[in-house]
This record gives structure tokens, C-alpha cells and sequence, in this order.
């Protein structure tokens, strides 16, 4: 039996990004294999609007991103362009802002835990 599943950028629906409860505006993602139910392994398609900004969070696990269009500003003010691979270790704690909006292939090894900070 075949288990193959096929993601093509195409055809790719979104839903709104409720991975720490409520929504966060201008965030949705498109689940690939990820499960908060299978501890938050797995990956996932995350698009983020213009001048849009993450929660503040902590990574249990590893999170790695490839950034496929746009480009993200973490918060030191690092920026990641189309291309680039970016690992953040066990213990990181930061956000993201897009000004012009990106696509971000994810994968993650753990579920991240939100700083207090109210959703918008």
C-alpha cells in the first residue's frame, strides 16, 4: 500500500494559523504532516500577509524554515530572503515581521509555546 502524499504549491488551500489557540491575523498555514496531536512534528506551508508579525514564542524542539518567496525579519533584526534554510534550537525564543508577505516551508520537532502576549 502506498502512503505517498502530494503537495503542489498550486493548488494549496490555507487556513487561518490557530496553533496557539485563537487565530493570528494575517497568519494561515497549510498542514503537510504536521499533528499537534503527534507532539507537533511534522511540516507544514505558512503564509504570512504584509506587515504581519508572530507571536512572541519559545521552541521546545528544533523548528527549521525555508523561505520559498518574500522575505522575514526576525526580531534582532536579522533577514531571511528567498532561499535561505534557518534552524533555531531547542530553547530560542523570538518573533518574525513581514513587510511585504512571504511563504515559508516549515518543519517542526515540537510544539512552540507562546509568550504572554494577547492575539490581535
Amino acid at each position: 500500500m502506498n502512503k505517498r502524499k502530494i503537495t503542489n504549491l498550486n493548488n494549496v488551500e490555507f487556513v487561518p494559523f490557530d496553533n496557539y489557540g485563537l487565530p493570528v491575523k494575517g497568519m494561515n498555514w497549510h498542514k503537510i504532516s504536521y499533528s499537534k496531536e503527534n507532539g507537533g512534528y511534522g511540516t507544514y506551508l505558512l503564509k504570512m500577509d504584509p506587515d504581519t508579525k508572530s507571536l512572541p514564542h519559545i521552541h521546545v524542539g528544533f523548528e527549521e524554515f525555508l523561505i520559498i518567496e518574500g522575505e522575514l525579519m526576525d526580531a534582532d533584526r536579522k533577514i531571511f530572503k528567498k532561499g535561505d534554510f534557518v534552524t533555531f534550537e531547542p530553547g530560542t525564543t523570538h518573533s518574525s515581521h513581514t513587510k511585504d508577505g512571504c511563504l515559508i516551508l516549515v518543519f517542526m520537532r515540537g510544539i512552540n509555546k507562546a509568550l504572554h502576549e494577547s492575539i490581535e
